[in-house]
């Protein structure tokens, strides 16, 4: 089922690819197919996720279910053994919400990308490669196959922005990819480390199997990455090093202040269905990242280095809320209150409790539901009048009170309110933090407060924005010519805004929708980590 959920898109984008150009009016139909086909597998997989006793131990492969374990590259090399990489997928409490979450999103891009018009073909096509990608990082649990769905996210990420985004496009499109590139390149160096440490117990060979390379009894005595070597990579432990280079890695996609910069211009030049993307699923890959990998390989690492992820977190929570507060852009006041939004995963990783990392994976999965849902709202004005400048607008609540009402549901859900899975997400990885000083004196309580003053200043922007474009008389920049072409949402608009706050809703007032398949996972992970620092 996994391995159908992944290349799904593919068979679809070939089927766009061979169709002649005169049939351009199907290919966001087929895509749309394309993606409610993995929405409906996603959710059979979520229903069929078995929960409770006998599905953990985070160094056995039985943690995970829907497994596949295809002999993939086994490359002989005679004396030295055998090279072994194999086709390895399965998910855990962890994958199974981001998983359906991811499939969602998709769905709403599709969506949302009826509004694009030239080369139709190119666009569909890259659009599904990039939905295979996507999927594909979240089931591996070879290192090798998730790095190639991990790079494979930059080909057409880079031409989607680059040839379909705004006027600074191409510069976008660039630092974007230099950004990721330098994370990746570096993160390739590490894998392979990882690789010729860890041998596969059954077969003696080395291996990128990731599980494996959580279990510290797989690592050849002496190797670089041994928990029991002294080895040092430019006079720095060598496990401290790999680990923070797979952080820097997945920090850029989260994004991390400082390593942030490239957010704000890929969303203010891409595409609606692209921000989308790039704030719904993309931001989350660092996060799951730093979770699946730096803390499931280096537990102590993240351990000793907690204090200063924890600040991290509360420097992009609070970096990203102030300049939320001083934007005239409607879509970067959106963009920078992401980087303040995932601040609060990192916070929560960083408490490395049972709350805060059901919180962090909580706030994923929230974010990317009321992301899509911003990004969208954010498209519909400016597919209309083609400015997003806030100072530009005033009284649409008047005009549009059909997107008024889902814009209010989108802003009071994302600063916390109760109710809605924002306020579930930032309450636990706050509680995580707090919990932390006392059970494992990983942070210190003044992070927790520090966390909930950004939850203050997120109640600001979104406030302040509303009052500013939606309240009081109509006043537009354009005159009558944009109070014609601001027509209220479409029936279109409608269907991709309504599951989203369904969904944001039903997990605020249901949380065992996520936490109960999370719950096994979390817990074996934290107490993994406690097993191997003591």
């Amino acid at each position: 089922m996994l391995t159908l959920l992944i290349f799904i898109p593919i068979l679809f984008a070939f089927i766009i690819v061979v169709l002649p150009s005169s049939a351009r009016a199907s290919f966001k139909y087929i895509t749309l197919l394309a993606t409610l086909v993995q929405l409906c597998i996603s959710v059979w997989l979520y229903l069929n996720f078995k929960t409770g006793a006998g599905f953990s131990g985070i160094d056995h492969e039985s943690q995970f279910q829907f497994v596949q374990k295809i002999p993939w590259i086994h490359l002989n090399l005679g004396g030295l053994g055998t090279m072994q990489a194999d086709y390895f997928v399965g998910i855990d409490g962890i994958s199974i919400g981001l998983l359906v979450m991811t499939s969602l999103v998709m769905v709403i891009a599709a969506l949302s990308s009826w509004e694009i018009k030239s080369n139709l073909k190119g666009f569909f096509a890259l659009f599904l490669l990039l939905d295979m990608a996507l999927i594909g990082v979240f089931c591996s649990l070879d290192f090798f196959l998730f790095y190639i769905f991990y790079e494979l996210m930059l080909l057409p990420l880079y031409f989607l922005i680059g040839m379909w985004g705004g006027a600074r496009r191409e510069y976008a499109a660039i630092k974007f990819f230099l950004y990721t590139l330098f994370g990746s390149v570096f993160m390739l160096l590490v894998m392979i480390g990882l690789y010729l440490s860890v041998k596969d117990p059954a077969t003696g060979n080395h291996t990128f199997n990731m599980v494996q390379m959580m279990n510290p009894a797989n690592y050849e005595i002496g190797s670089v990455f041994s928990t029991l070597s002294h080895q040092t990579i430019f006079g720095f432990p060598a496990r401290t090093v790999g680990f923070v280079v797979l952080f820097i890695a997945f920090a850029i996609k989260v994004p991390v202040v400082p390593l942030h910069t490239w957010l704000p211009d890929a969303h203010v030049e891409a595409p609606t269905p692209v921000s989308i993307i790039l704030a719904g699923i993309l931001l989350k890959i660092g996060g799951y990242g730093i979770i699946r990998i730096c803390l499931g390989i280096f537990p102590e690492v993240a351990s000793s280095g907690a204090w200063w992820l924890g600040l991290l977190g509360i420097i992009s929570i609070l970096y990203g809320a102030f300049n939320a507060l001083a934007q005239k852009d409607f879509k970067r006041i959106i963009a920078y209150s992401s980087v303040s939004q995932m601040g609060f995963v990192l916070l929560g990783i960083a408490s490395q409790t049972a709350e805060g990392i059901s919180g962090a994976v909580m706030q994923m999965v929230s974010h990317g539901f009321l992301a899509t849902m911003l990004f969208f709202l954010v498209g519909v004005v400016y597919n209309r009048v083609h400015n997003r400048e806030i100072y530009n607008f005033r009284g649409l609540g008047t005009l549009m009170p059909k997107y008024t009402v889902f814009i209010m549901i989108a802003f009071f859900a994302s600063l916390g309110l109760p109710g809605f899975s924002a306020f579930i997400a930032e309450a636990f990885s706050l509680a995580g933090a707090f919990k932390s000083s006392s059970v494992n004196g990983l942070l210190p309580q003044w992070m927790a407060v520090f966390g909930a003053i950004g939850i203050l200043f997120s109640a600001c922007y979104f406030l302040w924005t509303l009052q500013r474009m939606f309240f009081g008389s109509v006043s537009l920049k354009g005159g009558e010519i944009w109070k014609t072409a601001l027509v209220d949402l479409s029936t279109r608009e409608i269907i991709a805004l309504v599951p989203l706050a369904l969904v944001v809703l039903a997990i605020g007032i249901m949380p065992s929708l996520v936490f109960s398949k999370i719950n096994d996972s979390v817990l074996e992970l934290v107490n993994f980590t406690k097993n191997i620092i003591h």
